[in-house]
């Protein structure tokens, strides 16, 4: 689960048109003077000294202008995850592609504080940024699902993981955000998607070819337990038969 790995993935950024990014420091100029609900397209463009046309040549919507770089970082974290060798360990691939999204934010620190104030401040942009979160999830657990095609509870174990690992970067980005942007995002998130690896790293294992068995007889462990025994009594029996107390 190397970042290299993940920086290797996002290629190389291009340079944002100038009109739009007068257009966005407009828009957060206005949106703590006015309120941002106040705020209108017309009084975005009047101060960023364009078109209202412009405005909409580059953000559909006004919600569109607090999140200018999710769909370019959606999608260079589906890219990425497409890119993917046939022999990469799927779990450490989307927690890859999640510190992928973490460095969006931490590119620009001053403005993700900025948005994030703002955000807790407008319960309709709190919404749109939780569907947002939504495509970073599906595209995870899509790559998952593909992966662990053939697996008993394959679909079921791809969502689970892709929402944890989502889940361990939120709390990891939250983090970050509420202490301005001072402490280190990356080590936070590392910190986080480390419970992920614990708990999911070895779950989904490869699938061994066709007609092969990927285990010796003396790999085969089988432990007799009741149906309705707890979990962690179950877990306790394997680890006494593999000498692991």
């Amino acid at each position: 689960m190397s970042s290299s790995g993940a920086a290797a993935g996002r290629g190389d950024r291009t340079e944002q048109p100038p009109m739009r990014d007068a257009l966005i420091a407009a828009a957060f100029r206005l949106f703590p003077e006015r309120g941002y609900e106040q705020t209108t397209v017309d009084d975005i463009v009047a101060l960023a000294g364009v078109g209202r046309r412009s405005f909409f040549r580059y953000f559909p919507t006004k919600e569109d202008v607090v999140f200018p770089d999710h769909e370019r970082c959606l999608a260079d974290m589906t890219a990425f995850l497409a890119a993917s060798p046939a022999d990469a360990e799927p779990v450490a691939r989307v927690c890859d592609a999640a510190r992928l999204v973490l460095r969006m934010y931490a590119e620009k620190p001053s403005f993700s504080v900025q948005r994030y104030r703002l955000t807790k401040q407008v319960p309709g942009l709190r919404a749109y940024e939780l569907s947002v979160v939504w495509h970073y999830e599906r595209a995870m657990a899509r790559f998952l699902r593909e992966r662990f095609a053939g697996h008993p509870d394959g679909t079921l174990r791809a969502d689970v993981i892709a929402a944890a690992v989502v889940a361990a970067h939120n709390n990891a980005l939250r983090s970050w955000l509420r202490s301005d942007g001072r402490e280190d995002a990356e080590a936070a998130l590392d910190h986080a998607l480390g419970q992920v690896a614990e708990a999911f790293g070895a779950a989904a294992p490869a699938r061994p070819p066709s007609g092969a068995s990927g285990a010796s007889p003396e790999d085969v462990v089988v432990v007799v337990s009741r149906r309705d025994a707890p979990l962690w009594r179950v877990v306790r029996e394997l680890e006494s038969v593999l000498g692991h107390d």
